[in-house]
């Protein structure tokens, strides 16, 4: 089970914190009392308590909030989160920001230690509902508001080949999301003959994956398709860094969702 192993705050930066029985956190702010609060990407910083047990195997004296962490959690592997998911900690709701951080000066722990886990395993979130977090409180992931619609031509319930690998791909890349902890609804709009011009698009969020891309969308000769009509069809595809895509690739709808998520952040008041 995922849960919060500590709470720390710091009235100034640049030291280490100290565990307390609760902290509050605000909209647009963070913390109420820490150092590191404002109305930025990096409200609070959570690094989980088994990153911390990799410092003191080295030999560290360390412990909850030495490495600067608001939140210090158990049983969530902290840095596999994407982008834009969401925690539910005690009574707030939590979004993802940012990965990890670059360390512009070094710290006492790491030229004691050589390394220091903050900048590679801690991670930053802003603050989406108030309220009050205690050690003990579960943490939970929730779904990002995130929704995928597959397009795709339908005769008899047999599709052509590039839209059914297309349409595993994007299962393939869902389930990946759904093990960290983000659900996305995937939507299929299944099109007659009269739309088959539509086929083979993807969109996430109403936004067509080439746009997410800065990309283009094409056409060519699909065979499987021409099949299914009985006459010279044509099918979409995608123009990306110079190349061509029948099917749409698990590393292409990646790309898209995580601009998809990189938007919703950028746009949030």
């Amino acid at each position: 089970m995922a849960e919060v192993v500590a709470v720390c705050i710091s009235e100034n930066k640049g030291e280490r914190k100290k565990p307390v029985a609760q902290v509050e956190l605000r909209v647009d702010h963070g913390i109420v009392g820490d150092a590191h609060a404002a109305n930025w990407h990096r409200q609070v910083s959570l690094l989980a308590q088994e990153s911390i047990d990799k410092m003191r195997a080295l030999g560290l004296d360390v412990t909850t909030g030495d490495f600067a962490e608001n939140i210090t959690t158990s049983g969530i592997d902290l840095v596999s989160l994407p982008i834009g998911s969401r925690l539910e900690i005690g009574e707030t709701l939590l979004e993802v920001t940012q990965i990890g951080k670059e360390c512009h000066t070094r710290c006492a722990i790491f030229y004691q230690a050589g390394d220091c886990v903050m900048p590679k395993e801690g991670i930053f979130v802003k603050v989406i509902r108030p309220g009050l977090i205690r050690p003990g409180d579960r943490i939970a992931t929730v779904a990002a508001p995130i929704t995928v619609e597959w397009r795709h031509y339908d005769k008899a319930g047999a599709t052509c080949d590039r839209c059914s690998d297309t349409g595993a791909n994007l299962k393939q890349v869902l389930s990946e999301y759904a093990a960290k902890g983000v659900l996305i609804e995937l939507r299929e709009t299944v099109l007659d003959k009269d739309r088959i011009s539509e086929s083979n698009l993807v969109l996430i969020n109403g936004v067509p994956l080439e746009e997410l891309l800065a990309a283009q969308s094409g056409v060519s000769e699909c065979p499987s398709c021409s099949c299914l009509t009985g006459s010279a069809t044509i099918c979409r595809t995608v123009q990306c860094d110079g190349n061509v895509y029948e099917e749409l690739t698990p590393e292409l709808i990646r790309k898209g969702i995580e601009a998809a998520l990189h938007r919703q952040r950028t746009a949030a008041p």
